[in-house]
């Protein structure tokens, strides 16, 4: 059984990123929320509490998304001038790991195009291409991040949004547009968030799906170990794996190890916390061989960038160590000196147990620095964490929770500032109203 929790945490996050790759590109055509392979589905405005496909998505910054499939060729992402626009760029492989960062911090604001390779990619790099990665993985996400402070700015980011442009090696320096109709041959389940897809999967489909992968996205540099104990359970990388005819004692851990998923969704609620926000491993976005964290954040917020483009304090609980309760009157004290500290936004976000918005009357989901916040003389700031509202003085800083049950925030600072990247500086507790 030991084996097969390993195995499980190993091949979590790959799977959670190839079914929601499979969700993600299941469209004929380029939209909001999905696209077809080698295209960017770009969000021209916040989504709303109905949204599922990936859970605890941000509403600080419009995302422009891509799953990329490099067995062929490599593709040149094209970026405009953003005047000084803050936005990131994450490229992940498969396996979620961050293997380049572009943008306002890295590459800054202006035009660039940038060359994306597979990891067997033998070739010449053209002239104009301002600087080249090489993926890990032949699969792999591009997750585009641009600041927008509201309904404001939708105009102005949706028109460099538009800029942005992936094209195939091949047809670079000549005039491109991508196919306008892809057939989709996929059969994927895009109604089920693909963390519930999982959760329903026996132990059969779950290793025989992730051995299919490891074909084309195979182990990295220092699995080694785990590579051993993958065979000890007769899961070889770049061969199928059907458990019906796998060794009885291989196949019966394996069954046990499905129930490591209940481990998981517990465990990402008892990280260690100080005043009730979990202090998060510095490893987000590089985990090396650091499988169980890497597990855990693709379970909570599949995506997550290195913290030195955003940072992502997480707080199930109070400032007392008690679960949030939908049915208590919370508040959020932030001293001046303890404001977030960033060289660009940052915003709190209210989730239901699963990560996703909860639905109110005033369709409001996070607070935000850029909102109409009211600060207190000393320039201190409260939040009011409730289901009703704190009355109309004090509604301009209310988050609203559900009426009952549990629920989580998530605490976003966009370029944070070296102080929060060394646990220097704490996000305060917050605190039940008496």
């Amino acid at each position: 059984w030991y084996y097969g929790i390993k195995a499980y945490m190993y091949s979590f996050p790959l799977m959670m990123m190839d079914l929601t790759m499979e969700t993600g590109t299941a469209a004929p055509t380029a939209g909001q929320y999905l696209a077809p392979v080698n295209q960017l589905a770009v969000m021209t405005e916040y989504p709303d509490a109905s949204y599922r496909a990936v859970p605890r998505t941000g509403l600080d910054t419009l995302f422009a998304n891509a799953w990329v499939d490099l067995d062929k060729e490599p593709l040149v992402l094209s970026v405009p001038d953003t005047n000084g626009r803050y936005y990131v760029i994450s490229l992940f492989d498969l396996w979620t790991n961050v293997f380049a960062s572009i943008g306002s911090r890295t590459t800054g604001t202006g035009t660039g195009n940038f060359l994306i390779a597979g990891p067997n990619w033998q070739g010449t790099v053209p002239a104009d291409i301002k600087q080249t990665y090489r993926s890990p993985t032949r699969l792999m996400l591009v997750n585009e991040q641009m600041q927008a402070d509201g309904p404001k700015d939708y105009d102005v980011v949706n028109a460099l949004q538009k800029q942005y442009k992936l094209t195939p090696l091949s047809a670079w320096g000549e005039p491109y547009t991508p196919p306008a109709e892809v057939p989709v041959t996929s059969k994927a389940d895009t109604r089920t968030p693909p963390l519930e897809q999982i959760r329903n999967m026996d132990a059969g489909t779950y290793f025989g799906r992730f051995a299919r992968l490891l074909k084309d996205n195979p182990p990295l540099p220092g699995d080694g170990p785990m590579i051993e104990t993958l065979k000890k359970l007769g899961i070889n990388p770049g061969n199928d794996f059907d458990i019906a005819t796998a060794d009885p004692v291989s196949a019966r851990a394996l069954q046990r190890a499905m129930s490591t998923i209940a481990i998981l969704e517990k465990g990402s609620k008892i990280m260690p916390t100080k005043d009730g926000w979990a202090v998060m491993p510095p490893d987000i976005g590089d985990y090396g061989t650091d499988y169980l964290n890497r597990a855990g954040i693709a379970l909570v917020g599949l995506g997550a960038s290195q913290p030195i483009d955003v940072s992502y304090p997480v707080a199930f609980n109070d400032a007392d160590d008690e679960p949030f309760d939908g049915a208590s009157r919370y508040v959020l004290h932030i001293e001046k000196e303890q404001i977030p500290p960033t060289k660009v936004s940052w915003s709190v976000s209210m989730y239901d147990p699963d990560g996703y918005y909860v639905p109110n009357a005033i369709n409001r989901y996070n607070l935000a620095a850029w909102m109409p916040l009211k600060y207190s003389a000393d320039g201190s700031l409260d939040m009011y964490i409730q289901a009703e509202s704190p009355g109309p003085d004090k509604e301009s800083n209310w988050l609203p929770a559900p009426a009952n049950g549990t629920f989580n925030l998530v605490t976003r600072i966009f370029w944070p500032e070296q102080s929060v990247l060394n646990n220097t500086w704490q996000m305060p507790g917050v605190k039940v109203m008496k």
